[in-house]
């Protein structure tokens, strides 16, 4: 107890001294240096008792040295934060540093406004967002489905396939983000070709474009009103997004082939808005039916029954909401976008069963019209045919724009835009010509009759061996 009264009535004379000292030492100091002493001074003064007895006494070590330094610590670094400031010290110097680098890691872990950073940056230890984990729906005798989620056996083989399932969560989680994006600037008075290409600009950077490893997987699909599907703006293209339009939004990526084939649909005007909750709850409920071992043609048959259980009324008419029996979802093979199997909306379709560690589309459309579409006006997708062999080609400008499709999509689905981009010109021809000798493929849009409404919701199912994954859910559908 001794030991500390003397150190009390030492303790003044050294703070004032101290006082003495830094007051000439302000007359020259730069404002940020007076600032950084004044707060220092403030910090030992309403210091408690035992912190300044320490600080007091040049010798004493133990508790006081280490108080005074985890404060002063904790002034730099406050004043570092809010006002960018440099230390004097060398030592300081150092740790401002170190500081900064940490807060550049973790500005990686948020998008910007608008999404610029690529989702491999976002999350850079590969563990991508989950999509929607759902049990199987139970067989037809009633036999649950649970045991695929514990069983070691189902375990392990989801687990050997960690890496595809991850590329189509990486890709996923792209389209997520993008479409967020578009839902906050697409309005009325738009242009298509302009929707498309911001779309399309933000889609390349997010999923970090790299050739044939990862990219789009097909044009943005904008078809508008009576036109369901398989409609993006040519060059030149004037045609305007307005009030009263309903635009189907089909976009899709892929890293490494693995494809996410996504669509919803925009409207502005709320007398659609029961037609979309019509073709949502009907896409919904062919994902909640889908499974391992399920008929396509049952999937296709609970779609229809829900679809056609909704009326809608627009414009003082009623209509019954009709699936759009010649449009199908389908299955998704590594950079293939149809890969054989379909899934209908209408019963009646194949008995073909769905089976383990596959990928399906599930989509449905809706319309006012016949229920039916046909090919109409200027066809701009285009696909390589994945199962072409070699044809010979006689036209120079033909082999080099195969060529340049191979080189660029393979056996994924383009447009004529991304030719233009590529800088190509004068393409048509060459184009016909692969077409005509059944090397590309066209699909021209898909129309209902003039003056009926058509919508479109969709998303890609993942069937692992222990969960059905709808892998492209998110927030908004």
């Amino acid at each position: 107890m001794a030991e500390l009264q003397l150190q009390h009535e030492v303790e003044p004379q050294l703070l004032n001294g101290g006082d003495l000292n830094e007051e000439k030492e302000d007359a020259d100091a730069p404002e940020s240096v007076k600032k950084k002493r004044r707060k220092k001074k403030r910090s030992k003064t309403s210091a408690p008792a035992g912190t300044n007895e320490a600080e007091g006494d040049g010798e004493a070590g133990g508790v006081g040295d280490v108080t005074k330094q985890l404060e002063q610590q904790a002034l730099e670094d406050k004043e570092r934060e809010e006002d960018g400031e440099e230390d004097g010290d060398e030592g300081e110097n150092s740790a401002g540093k170190k500081k900064k680098k940490k807060k550049k890691k973790k500005g990686l872990k948020g998008q910007t406004d608008p999404p610029s950073v690529p989702i491999c940056e976002l999350y850079p230890s590969g563990d991508f967002p989950k999509g929607e984990e759902c049990e199987y729906p139970p067989s037809k005798d009633g036999r649950s489905a649970a045991w695929r989620t514990t069983s070691e056996e189902k375990r392990a083989l989801d687990r050997a396939n960690e890496e595809m399932w991850s590329d189509f969560r990486q890709a996923a989680e792209a389209h997520r983000q993008v479409r967020a994006y578009v839902r906050s600037w697409i309005k009325p008075g738009m242009t298509m070709i302009d929707i498309c290409e911001r779309l399309e600009d933000c889609s390349r950077k997010l999923i970090r474009e790299d050739g044939l490893k990862a990219g789009l997987a097909f044009p943005t699909g904008c078809s508008i009103n009576h036109c369901a599907a398989h409609y993006t703006p040519n060059a030149g293209d004037p045609t305007v997004l307005r009030y009263d339009d309903i635009c189907k939004i089909d976009f899709g990526t892929h890293i490494n082939g693995r494809i996410i084939d996504c669509a919803f649909t925009v409207t502005f005007n709320p007398k659609f808005d029961r037609l979309l909750e019509a073709v949502r709850d009907a896409t919904n409920t062919g994902i909640k039916f889908a499974g391992i071992d399920v008929r396509l043609c049952d999937v296709g048959e609970t779609i229809q029954e829900v679809m056609e259980s909704y009326e809608v009324e627009i414009d003082g008419k009623t209509y019954q909401v009709k699936p759009i029996r010649n449009l199908n979802g389908h299955s998704i093979g590594q950079y293939r976008i149809h890969s054989g199997k379909t899934v209908p909306i209408v019963k009646g379709g194949e008995a073909t069963r769905m089976e383990e560690g596959e990928a399906y589309a599930i989509e449905t459309f809706g319309s006012t019209g016949r229920g039916a579409v046909h090919d109409d006006m200027e066809c701009s997708h285009y696909m390589k045919n994945f199962n072409v062999g070699h044809v010979p080609i006689r036209l120079p400008r033909a082999k080099h724009l195969l060529n340049v499709i191979n080189e660029n999509f393979g056996t994924l689905a383009f447009c004529r835009r991304w030719l233009d981009r590529l800088g190509e010109s004068k393409y048509l021809m060459a184009l016909k010509n692969l077409c005509d000798l059944g090397i590309i493929d066209p699909y021209p849009p898909l129309c209902d009759i003039k003056g009926s409404y058509t919508a479109q919701y969709e998303h890609t199912i993942l069937l692992r061996p222990t969960y059905k994954e709808v892998v492209s859910r998110g927030d908004d559908y």
